[in-house]
């Protein structure tokens, strides 16, 4: 029996070689449930996955920034928030208070007579915790000394100041000896606040009828 293939020239012989050969590879590659198509499939699908995958990261680096901004943002807040807790803080503190008047008047070499609490003041947001002072010392020091309660961490409001004759040695009947260079003798009303209810309960002046104790 006669083998065609033996009859063709050898170019023939090549030229089938290579379309057999393509055929093969176009089936296997296009047939579907062949080895290599699935290999195509798992390719394609893990490219797929892959583009994905980089557009999460892509977004969730986005929100990494963000979250640096906010974190950020949240301590520059909590700073403020605690240097607002200084000027005004929770609690009453009145040691403390009166700890700052006390050492405002030692730096400022000004002589503290008295310094007596008064009713607690009842506001929309917070509290105002008032005390009347007495103090004297010379007309420059009481200057400082009112210029270093400004200076001070804790908000410090001076008001109702009267002045007293410091060569009578007495304010409200209380007698007491005038230091050498005294030239100012006065009483005046520091205000301090706070924000949290007191415990011994807040006096609203606004609240009481006018006329009635």
């Amino acid at each position: 029996m006669a083998n065609p293939l033996r009859d063709m020239s050898l170019i023939m012989q090549v030229l089938l070689a290579l379309a057999i050969t393509v055929v093969l590879v176009v089936v296997g590659v296009y047939v579907p449930g062949s080895p290599v198509a699935q290999e195509r499939d798992e390719v394609d699908k893990a490219v797929r996955e892959r583009a994905q995958l980089n557009q999460e990261v892509t977004q969730l680096q986005v929100y990494r920034q963000r979250y640096s901004e906010l974190k950020s943002q949240m301590d520059a807040l909590n700073k403020q928030l605690d240097t607002l807790k200084t000027i005004v803080p929770e609690e009453k503190e009145t040691d403390e208070f009166i700890r700052l008047v006390q050492g405002a008047a030692a730096a400022s070499n000004v002589q503290l007579r008295r310094l007596t609490s008064q009713a607690i003041v009842t506001k929309e947001y917070h509290y105002e915790m008032p005390f009347e002072v007495q103090a004297d010392g010379p007309y420059f020091n009481i200057l400082d000394f009112f210029g270093r309660l400004g200076r001070l961490s804790r908000i410090i409001n001076v008001g109702d100041l009267v002045f007293a004759d410091p060569a009578s040695g007495s304010n409200k009947g209380a007698k007491y000896p005038v230091r050498p260079g005294t030239t100012v003798s006065g009483v005046f009303t520091a205000t301090t606040f706070f924000t949290k209810p007191s415990d011994a309960g807040a006096t609203s002046t606004a609240a009481k009828p006018a006329g009635k104790p």
